[in-house]
């Protein structure tokens, strides 16, 4: 294993931390939003009739169940999100609200600066092209999740 293998593993894994923790802290203080909960509301924003099954939901999010619930609980109490239940009764779906829609995209405005600034003005356009080929190669790497 060459010598360069560690170092750039931990570099990934330190530069990662540091930028979500300042992305989290970022949009709790300007919109009361963790990077979670954010990502819930752009997921549902981004699904068919803004709604998901809070199941398909955990599993996009790459989350517990208890996790999902957790994370529901606070947006419904904040009128972002609602229940709804499906034709089996069984299934229960979480839908994004009109407030939940719209403070998911005055939160993108503020995530997308922060990102420019803290990710994207860091690197040139052919750094960022070859970062994007080379974690397109690695596991989980060639999708694009919730995020916009």
């Amino acid at each position: 294993m060459s010598s360069t293998v560690p170092s750039a593993w931990i570099r990934f894994l330190l530069a990662h931390r540091e930028l979500v923790e300042e992305l989290d802290r970022r949009l709790r203080a300007a919109h009361g939003l963790s990077l979670r909960e954010y990502e819930v509301l752009l997921a549902l924003d981004s699904a068919p009739r803004r709604r998901l099954r809070r199941v398909d939901l955990a599993q996009r999010l790459v989350v517990t169940q208890s996790g999902v619930t957790r994370l529901l609980d606070g947006l419904e109490r904040d009128g972002l999100v609602t229940r709804a239940p499906g034709e089996d009764r069984r299934v229960t779906y979480a839908v994004l609200t009109d407030a939940g829609r719209r403070r998911a995209r005055a939160a993108g405005a503020t995530h997308r600066g922060d990102v420019d600034e803290l990710f994207t003005r860091h690197l040139g356009a052919r750094d960022l092209a070859s970062l994007d080929r080379i974690l397109a190669r690695l596991p989980g790497g060639a999708g694009e999740g919730a995020w916009r």
